[in-house]
């Protein structure tokens, strides 16, 4: 299966291809940059050299000659081509915010107005697998909330209350540079951000709906001095207190057929490279403690979208992703 990456010169770009080279069944046959035209992308991408001769193309969506897109992009720039490669019955998974939420919570939470909108199955396979399976066109969850969503499941609808607390890497705020990533304010440095007014959080209060929650949400993030990995704590306040081998086992049971989400004690280096989510939960009664590890990148993004693509093509879920952490 062919597939182009529009928008490959960021970071997951350069982790779709990393992870496709592992893929039986695709092969990336153009990588789009309208800054980096005729740019080898092994030079923007130096992990990747010698595993492909790519050269960034200035290809428009009409140009595009592949089974498959990935729409690596930043939001309003996604629903600028969607509908064009819909049109020409290119499966695509957009990996920006454009398609996540309701057109009218989509426009108030990023200040600007849809151009070209439609309904996208939420491409969180653990909780939207059928809606997934055979579509052709996935939106791809943010970082955040695919880390909170997957801690508070399970709990969800026993919860009057959800408090999200998040610990990034500094690799989710992208490759242009800015104060708040130059290196002197973030290494040996730990800092929250945007504490009340995060976009994500409106991914986290529709997840949470669907699973039957009436719950208020709350998130506040944080940046780290690592590269990769976001480490999620999940205050969930219950209606009715519950013990902890009643919450262990209900997580358990949960994610009992998921191949992609481990119980045990999560850390960042665990799932570092990984398509992995790692949960585990503690209870004191009427407030039970979520954490949940995936590495931003992958499970927050890149990993996530291929194992989409897996899913829309009817592909093993897991194909080109069973791979180990890299640990320590």
């Amino acid at each position: 299966m062919e597939i182009a990456i529009i928008g490959a010169s960021g970071y997951t770009g350069g982790e779709l291809m990393r992870l496709l080279l592992h893929h039986p069944s695709a092969d990336v046959v153009a990588a789009t940059s309208r800054k980096l035209d005729g740019t080898p992308v092994a030079s923007v991408h130096p992990h990747l050299r010698g595993l492909t001769d790519l050269v960034f193309r200035n290809a428009g969506a009409g140009d595009i000659d592949a089974d498959f897109a990935f729409l690596a992009v930043p939001h309003t720039a996604a629903m600028k081509v969607a509908g064009t490669l819909a049109e020409r019955g290119i499966r695509t998974v957009d990996l920006s915010a454009d398609y996540r939420l309701p057109k009218d919570v989509y426009e108030k939470i990023y200040g600007v107005t849809h151009e070209a909108y439609f309904e996208a199955p939420y491409g969180l396979p653990e909780l939207h697998r059928d809606e997934i399976r055979g579509a052709s066109f996935v939106a791809n969850p943010g970082c955040f909330p695919t880390g909170a969503t997957l801690a508070a499941a399970p709990l969800a609808k026993f919860a009057h209350t959800i408090i999200y607390d998040s610990k990034t890497g500094v690799s989710g705020a992208g490759t242009s540079p800015s104060a708040t990533t130059h290196y002197p304010n973030v290494g040996d440095n730990f800092s929250a951000y945007k504490w009340t007014s995060h976009r994500h959080l409106a991914e986290m209060k529709q997840e949470a709906a669907r699973l039957g929650s009436t719950a208020r949400c709350y998130f506040t993030p944080h940046l780290l001095p690592v590269n990769r990995g976001i480490l999620t704590t999940a205050h969930i306040l219950l209606r009715e207190p519950m013990g902890q081998d009643e919450v262990e086992a209900l997580y358990k049971k949960f994610y009992a057929d998921e191949f992609f989400v481990r119980y045990q004690k999560p850390t960042l280096a665990a799932v570092r490279g990984t398509n992995f989510c790692d949960v585990a939960v503690e209870s004191e009664g009427d407030r039970v403690v979520a954490v949940s590890a995936i590495d931003n990148l992958v499970k927050g993004a890149s990993g996530q979208a291929i194992q989409n693509m897996n899913l829309m093509c009817g592909f093993a879920e897991d194909t080109g992703l069973r791979t180990a952490g890299m640990f320590p």
